[in-house]
């Protein structure tokens, strides 16, 4: 293969595999030293910038004037830890095995391919999380059930409007309103014994505890401009659900 379309073809992977590991929530500094790891190991300097919608990377060595620049943009969030563990643990192989570009290649594929869980187990257990919060906050089984139920629909609805591409923002606050509105019907029914914690942690599953534990990691690292994004963002996401309790508690007259 020529030398300039195989160092193409190594930054073209190098930034997929940044790209992945910004997909699945990996905060920014993560990010620079997973795709460090894999250059030093394919005997490359990588230099690169990282924001929350694109990647510009350049791949050369100090003693030639050869360098590859390239850009990708990057898909919506869809937050796999497990592709972020993986991947760095490879990245950790590469750089003490020396792998070379097909070596990464073929451990970022397999890597790709491993299989998520099941949707509807991830939809009950993330009920039985809601549930499990609501317990925490002193609400009965009845209570929880009911926390279960909102969360488990809401979360149904969720899903249902990412598959539809809808706007993030208008995901949260359908899927907060939806979740919110079925524990709302169970103060005005007065289910279990403190029936407001149903509603109080029916929404908990939306909070954005990624975007904004990453921004906090990225002002700590200095990645001041991705921390204000993603703080921005996870600000955002909080006042969707807002707006969704609210409207749910003014539909229903409990303010």
């Amino acid at each position: 293969m020529d030398a300039s379309k195989e160092l193409i073809n190594e930054t073209n992977l190098l930034l997929d595999i940044a790209s992945l590991l910004m997909v699945s929530g990996a905060n920014t500094n993560r990010v620079n030293l997973s795709i460090k790891r894999f250059a030093d190991s394919i005997g490359y300097n990588a230099s690169f910038f990282i924001s929350q919608k694109s990647l510009i990377m350049t791949l050369y060595k100090e003693d030639s004037a050869v360098s590859c620049t390239r850009v990708k943009n990057i898909p919506g969030l869809a937050l796999n830890f497990t592709i972020i563990s993986a991947i760095s643990k490879a990245s950790w192989k590469a750089l003490a095995n020396n792998w070379d570009y097909n070596q990464i290649s073929e451990e970022i594929t397999r890597i790709k391919q491993v299989k998520r869980y099941p949707q509807i187990l991830v939809t009950i257990a993330v009920s039985l999380a809601g549930a499990g919060f609501c317990n925490i906050f002193k609400g009965d089984y009845l209570n929880m059930l009911v926390a279960f139920v909102s969360t488990f629909i809401g979360l149904l609805v969720v899903q249902w409007s990412h598959r539809r591409n809808y706007n993030v923002y208008l995901r949260i606050f359908i899927g907060s309103l939806i979740a919110s509105s079925l524990a709302a019907i169970g103060v005005k029914l007065n289910i279990g014994e403190k029936p407001a914690t149903a509603l109080a942690t029916s929404v908990l599953y939306l909070v954005p505890g990624v975007p904004l534990i990453n921004s906090f990691t990225d002002f700590l690292d200095n990645n001041i401009i991705n921390g204000l994004v993603r703080f921005t963002t996870g600000s955002m996401m909080v006042l969707a659900i807002a707006l969704g309790l609210f409207i749910s508690m003014l539909i229903f007259n409990l303010i």
